[in-house]
């Protein structure tokens, strides 16, 4: 085994992402894992960090949706013995990936409140773990990452490809845990705005969960066209139609006169929420999952929310379970679909090459192959 791996690291903010050599620790410690990374994929959150947008330490190793093969185990996991996050059994050699973030399981919001995505001690791979603290490898953007003890890894199936599952990436459990948190009714009409990943995950959660009519709102339009692959009814180009009125007026015609009873927020710009909150019917749900860097305020009249009697719900990451109901999914139907909408792959050596192939929604998916 090679004594070192090479990474990509943010350096600094709007700056190229750099290739470093890492020392690799030749025996891990009790319950971690080392990994050899075998796709990571390239994330809209990496964007909004390699901008600036969220707060983290620099320098970091950025991929926070990972696959890879099980190298090493740490003594407490013996070989044959050990069992993932289902109960299945693990061993080195397995494919498998992992839930990005890790919560304390102690605080206030994770042993009272139940909602260990807002945990006080939270840390996710690729996001929380600066890269000159040692063992410096905790992102996907490289060819090993050291995975802390208490990890929920999942080996994965056998007919379930990589590509399908970073085809779906954090998107799909984002989505899984944000209709969760605001549920829809049996043949509920959606308005989706935005087609980005988590946009079109929405769009596949609200089809698996029998929504009867599904409207996207978004662009370029080869995005428009893969919302319809993955279950849109009608399609809304944000290019041809430029007036939120505009936009508004077709949700109403396409969803009988009155509005969607559910509305989903998947743009991350915050006057899609203004929006959004008119594309409701009175007493709609509006769930905000977009938001996930901080990129400014809008005022709004509040009299909006009471006139219209809206339920207004976020969600902000996702559990294990999430990630477990994900596989599910995929294997119940979902992963060609999810896989079809991987379309570049890249180097490690050309990472900025693929940080700008997402930051310009050029195609679909993009991953990178260490």
């Amino acid at each position: 085994m090679s004594e070192t791996a090479r990474a990509a690291v943010l350096e600094g903010f709007n700056q190229p992402l750099a290739v470093r050599t890492f020392p690799l620790a030749l025996h891990v410690e009790p319950g971690a894992a080392r990994v050899r990374v075998t796709m990571a994929g390239v994330c809209g959150t990496d964007v909004h960090l390699w901008r600036g947008e969220l707060p983290l330490s620099l320098p970091v190793i950025l991929g926070h949706e990972t696959t890879g093969i099980l190298e090493e185990l740490g003594s407490g996991l013996n070989p044959g013995l050990n069992k993932d996050w289902r109960g299945e059994p693990l061993e080195v050699g397995d494919r498998i990936t992992w839930a990005s973030s890790i919560a304390c399981g102690e605080c206030f919001y994770c042993r009272l409140k139940s909602q260990p995505t807002r945990c006080l001690s939270r840390k996710a791979y690729g996001i929380s773990y600066n890269a000159t603290e040692a063992p410096h490898l905790r992102g996907g953007f490289a060819e090993q990452i050291l995975l802390r003890p208490g990890t929920a890894i999942f080996r994965l199936p056998a007919d379930l490809p990589d590509q399908a599952l970073l085809g779906a990436g954090c998107a799909l459990t984002t989505a899984i845990h944000g209709m969760e948190r605001a549920p829809l009714a049996w043949r509920d009409i959606v308005v989706v705005q935005g087609v980005g990943p988590v946009g079109l995950a929405a769009i596949a959660v609200c089809r698996d969960a029998g929504a009867s009519r599904i409207i996207a709102i978004g662009g370029p339009r080869h995005r428009l066209q893969l919302a319809r692959e993955f279950g849109a009814d009608v399609v809304i180009d944000v290019a041809e139609f430029p007036l939120p009125e505009e936009r508004r007026q077709i949700v109403l015609k396409e969803s009988g006169g009155f509005g969607a009873d559910q509305v989903i927020e998947c743009v991350g710009k915050p006057e899609a929420v203004n929006e959004g909150l008119e594309l409701g019917r009175d007493g709609a749900q509006f769930l905000v999952l977009g938001q996930y860097g901080n990129a400014g305020n809008i005022s709004f009249n509040p009299h909006t929310v009471t006139r219209k009697q809206l339920r207004v719900v976020g969600s902000w990451g996702f559990e294990p379970r999430h990630l477990n109901r994900a596989i599910e999914m995929l294997q119940a139907g979902w992963k060609d679909r999810f896989a079809a909408a991987v379309t570049h792959r890249f180097s490690l050596d050309n990472v900025n090459e693929a940080m700008e192939h997402t930051r310009a929604w050029r195609g679909g998916k993009t991953v990178i192959v260490p």
